[in-house]
């Protein structure tokens, strides 16, 4: 005896399969609902700075389109983390936020990312990347202090424009 509720069902789930599966986005083990949203959204066109003085200033909840430099033009704080290979792009940004918190940088390329604060690059709390993913491709977590002038160094770069959000980490699941 078929059960026509429970076939509807399988249909369903088997004609979605394909669809999820073909999702590059869809492999984030986090809860990205909300980059995703921003990565959805008009950007707003910025430079990425060469030094602290040039750096312009992200704040949460904004998707920002950054024109990338030549990385030999670039003043880092701090020498980036990971190194690069020679004609890679990146910049600088100077960071904003009104509390402490964990916060998450994503891009939408195969980009390095590091935070400099009071002499000294932040430890990044954890990471995940999407392969064919591009909204976003990669994102970075870090725990970042209130009151500590912070900067954002990108590097590693391959284009000339970079989408970036900066985002709050959802409070874990209980």
């Amino acid at each position: 005896m078929s059960n026509p509720r429970l076939l509807t069902l399988l249909f369903v789930f088997c004609a979605a399969a394909p669809a999820l599966a073909q999702d590059p986005c869809a492999s984030f083990k986090w809860d990205v609902q909300h980059e995703r949203a921003l990565f959805a959204s008009t950007p707003r066109d910025m430079s990425a700075g060469r030094d602290l003085a040039s750096a312009p200033v992200v704040t949460p909840d904004h998707l920002y389109e950054l024109t990338l430099i030549s990385q030999d033009q670039i003043d880092y704080a701090i020498a980036p983390a990971k190194s690069s290979k020679p004609g890679a792009s990146g910049g600088l940004a100077r960071i904003a936020i009104a509390a402490a918190g964990t916060y998450r940088f994503s891009v939408d390329q195969s980009l390095w990312i590091d935070v400099a604060a009071n002499g000294a690059l932040l430890v990044s709390k954890e990471f995940q990347g999407s392969a064919g993913c591009t909204a976003p491709h990669k994102i970075v977590e870090f725990d970042l202090p209130a009151g500590a002038q912070l900067t954002l160094q990108l590097s590693g770069g391959i284009g000339t424009k970079a989408l970036l959000t900066l985002t709050s980490a959802p409070p874990p699941a209980p």
